[in-house]
């Protein structure tokens, strides 16, 4: 689905230096795809994208372990 390299939490926890929290998957390639529904460039569904800056650092820890996974299974 995607040619970008693989994004990962220890990734944007770098780009987002001192930020605290969770940081967020975004890397600003907001496509969604038709086939899988997942934003090309973070790999997160409509839904987990509305929600994400409502979400408790728990849901966002989950949501980045779907990403990761989602990358390794090619989703």
């Amino acid at each position: 689905m995607n040619p970008l390299p693989p994004i990962t939490l220890q990734a944007a926890r770098r780009r987002a230096g001192l930020a605290p929290g969770v940081p967020s998957p975004c890397i600003s390639v907001c496509q969604m795809d038709a086939i899988s529904g997942l934003c090309k460039g973070c790999y997160r569904t409509l839904d987990e994208i509305r929600l994400w800056s409502q979400s408790g650092d728990a849901a966002k820890l989950l949501v980045w372990q779907q990403i990761e996974a989602r990358q390794a299974h090619g989703s």
